[in-house]
Parts: structure tokens; C-alpha cells; sequence
């Protein structure tokens, strides 16, 4: 394989450097070694940063009052959310993206997580919110806030997935920065309580078999759910990290689908109406199918398959340092379980190697991976490759292409290539 054979981002011509085959493994080069081998100590007498005053520590700085919201250090200030300007014609109907290149672990801060409206935020008084069931049950009933709040509660972490994240990149390589191609994901610890025990309160008939969901934003959003599902791990969540919704993710309530994507998660959660079909027999034939190259439609297509990005180095976070040793890190997730390991690739899906996965090991979660080694300046091709607790193993674009064709925008849980260039710059590319 050469650089020939790259695909770039927005029809970019390679190179004619050629890519060396396995280099790195041949040299050895893989295995990580101390930042002290990599980078001669600097002389403490020679950086003015430790020999001299800084404005820091020679005076007092903002007392305690002075925020009583915590906000991000000032030199944190590009850590954002961002959209895309052409992506819409107007944000009350957009998305902004997750900045997944300035973040790490696996919890997204609340500021942090990636909006998607159809008629923008709503904003709800606590007090005037009413949460209604109806339909196929033994008693209609209408919950306040302070109701619900008097329910068991559990505490579970779980992403959220928007269906159509990566899907711009079903034609090829579109969009250069993983907080475009991958950012509409977050990963945060929810609090509320089981869809069940709201739905037992009203008593199901024996005859009910879905659930339409609706939000009380303009744009009355709903969504049909199997009972199946709603019965067995769905929330009525009010908080997230601890805190309350935030009012872009549907402050007071709303709901939690894992493992399910994310136009299933309504927010602003205002009534669920039990029933005996699904009601959006006409969204079905587009929301919930993927349209293949024959003209079939892959139909309830609702589960996340396994999926991972290396999230640094990649576009937005290039190689800074130069040669030496080098952290490569990223997320791996699965909406059936959990990640049970992820390989990456330096040179292209040739050759593999096992990644370090740290931190917490949860159900339809982030999981963090990490990859050290020794970087010669050398062109890398850099891919991730999640395996999850099913045994199911990500694909490359092409096999799914190969399959589906490419005339959806949803379900892209292909493999992504990042090529690093020898002056530690990034680019979206392909490789066949």
C-alpha cells in the first residue's frame, strides 16, 4: 500500500511519498519509552518559566464568590461546541458537535455535550411540567416533577448517539476533525427512574405492545418504542452528572434509550401513550430504515453497533511534539454491551496491535483506549478497530459499503484513517 491509494477529504490529491510498509514494526519502534530517552532534559536555569516570577504567583487572585457556577479555566476557552454554518438553514433545526480532540476519560462534561433540536431549546418551569400516560393502561395518570422524584432511582452511564453521526462520511472522506465526523456523541451518568415502575404504576393491559413518546418542544417530537425495550433498561431521567438536565437536554425530563439511538431519547418528556402498533408507519419507511443499494430497506434499525475513533492525534489535535514518544488515545462504544478490547493500526490495517483500555469497563458505555509508542517522523495511517462483548467487530467502510451502498446517512460505524504527515499535521483520509 501507498499513499497513491489514499482518499483525501474533499477530493485532496496524495502525496508521492511512499508509506512504509510495517517500518515502525521492522524497527522496533512500537514499544513505548521514557520521556526522558525521547527529550533531553532541559536545563531548569535555562526556561524563564521556573526561574522567574509569573503574574500568578505574585498576587492574590478571584476569591471564592467570584463564580458561584464553576466555569473552564480562561485558557480553556476553545474547549466548545461547534455546528457546521451549511449544514441547515437555521440552528432552531440543527446540531452542534461534541469537541472529542480536548477531552478525556469517558465522562462529557454537561457544557460539552452535542445539541440536536427540531425547533429548539424548550424552556420548562419545573413546576408547571407534567408527565402524562394514557392509552392502553389501567389508569391514566399525570405525574408532576416532585412525583416522580418520589420513585426509586437509579444511576447509570450511558452515550447517546445521534444515527446519523459519521454519516457524511457514507461517499468518502468529508469532513476534516473528529469533532465533526464522530462529535455527535456524548457519555454521561443519568439519574431518573425506570421507565417500568411508571408504566406499572398505570398498569399495562395485556394487549399493549408499544409505547409513542412525545417531548413538549414546538415541534411536539415523538418517537414509537417497542414495550420490550421501555420495560427492560429505558429511564425517565432528570439529571446528569449529578446535576439537572441541562435545558438543551430536555430540562426537566427525558428520556434514556441504551444502546438505541438518539432521536429515540425524547426530551422535554411530556406524555407516553401505551398502544398495540407502532404509530409512525410513514417515518418508518425512513427514520427507522437504512435504504441498501438494491432498493431494500434494513428495517428497526434502531440498535448502535460497536464502534471507536482515535480521537488524538487526529485533524483538530495534530503531533506537536515531533519524534519520540507519542500517546495515541480514543473511545470505543457498543450499544449491546460492553467493549471487550480495540486494536489499532499505525500503517493502514496491515499489521494490529492491542490497545490499553482504562477506566471503568460499563454497559452501552464509552470506554477509553490508549496506544503508546515511539513515532520516527514517518507517515502513519492510524485506525482503531473495536471489538465488543458480543464478539461483534467494526467494520471498514468499504465492507459496509459493499453491503449497504451508500445511499443512507445513518448507521456509519465504519472504520476511520487518520494520515499523520512527517511535520505532525492530520488529515480525513481512505485507504483501499
Amino acid at each position: 500500500m501507498d499513499l497513491e491509494n489514499i482518499k483525501y477529504f474533499k477530493g485532496k490529491k496524495p502525496t508521492r511519498r511512499k508509506f512504509l510498509r510495517g517500518a515502525l514494526l521492522a524497527g522496533g519502534s512500537v514499544a513505548a519509552s521514557s520521556v526522558a530517552a525521547t527529550h533531553a532534559l532541559a536545563s531548569s536555569g535555562a526556561d524563564p518559566a521556573i526561574v522567574d516570577k509569573q503574574p500568578w504567583d505574585t498576587r492574590f487572585g478571584a476569591g471564592v464568590d467570584a463564580a458561584p457556577y464553576g466555569l473552564p479555566s480562561p485558557y480553556e476557552v476553545a474547549v466548545q461546541r461547534r455546528n457546521v454554518p451549511w449544514l441547515t438553514a437555521d440552528t432552531v433545526s440543527s446540531i452542534n458537535f461534541t469537541p472529542l480532540h480536548q477531552l478525556d476519560g469517558i465522562i462529557t462534561p454537561n457544557g460539552l455535550c452535542f445539541e440536536r433540536h427540531h425547533s429548539g431549546v424548550a424552556e420548562i418551569d419545573p413546576a408547571k411540567y407534567r408527565l402524562m400516560i394514557n392509552g392502553l393502561v389501567e389508569r391514566e395518570l399525570v405525574f408532576t416533577l416532585e412525583d416522580l422524584m418520589r420513585f426509586p432511582r437509579e444511576n447509570h452511564v450511558y452515550f447517546l448517539e445521534c444515527v446519523a453521526n459519521s454519516g457524511m462520511e457514507w461517499n468518502g472522506a468529508q469532513m476534516n476533525g473528529v469533532q465533526f465526523t464522530h462529535g455527535m456523541i456524548h457519555n454521561v451518568m443519568y439519574t431518573g427512574v425506570p421507565l417500568r415502575l411508571i408504566l406499572e404504576e398505570a398498569g399495562i393491559k395485556t394487549n399493549a405492545s408499544w409505547l409513542l413518546v412525545e417531548g413538549a418542544d414546538a415541534a411536539g417530537m415523538t418517537r414509537s418504542l417497542p414495550m420490550e425495550k421501555a420495560l427492560d433498561d429505558c429511564l425517565v431521567a432528570f439529571k446528569m452528572n449529578g446535576e439537572a438536565l441541562r435545558a438543551e437536554q430536555g430540562y426537566p425530563v427525558r428520556l434514556v434509550v441504551p444502546g438505541w439511538e438518539g432521536n429515540m431519547w425524547i426530551k422535554w418528556l411530556r406524555r407516553i401513550e401505551v398502544g398495540d402498533r407502532p404509530w409512525h408507519h410513514r417515518e418508518e419507511t425512513s427514520r427507522y430504515t437504512d435504504l441498501m443499494a438494491d432498493g431494500r430497506a434494513r428495517r428497526f434499525t434502531w440498535e448502535l453497533d460497536a464502534k471507536s475513533v482515535i480521537t488524538n492525534p487526529s485533524p483538530q489535535a495534530p503531533l506537536t511534539h515531533g519524534r519520540g514518544q507519542t500517546v495515541l488515545n480514543g473511545v470505543a462504544w457498543s450499544g449491546r454491551g460492553t467493549i471487550a478490547r480495540v486494536d489499532v493500526s499505525l500503517d493502514g490495517g496491515i499489521n494490529w496491535h492491542t490497545a490499553r483500555l482504562s477506566g471503568p469497563s460499563l454497559d452501552k458505555s464509552m470506554h477509553r483506549f490508549y496506544f503508546e509508542f515511539d513515532w520516527d517522523g514517518s507517515d502513519l495511517l492510524l485506525q482503531s478497530r473495536a471489538i465488543d462483548s458480543t464478539g461483534y467487530v467494526q467494520p471498514t467502510k468499504d465492507a459496509l459499503r459493499a453491503i449497504r451502498g451508500k445511499n443512507s446517512v445513518y448507521h456509519n460505524n465504519g472504520i476511520q484513517t487518520w494520515l499523520v504527515n512527517p511535520d505532525g499535521g492530520v488529515e480525513n483520509v481512505e485507504v483501499s
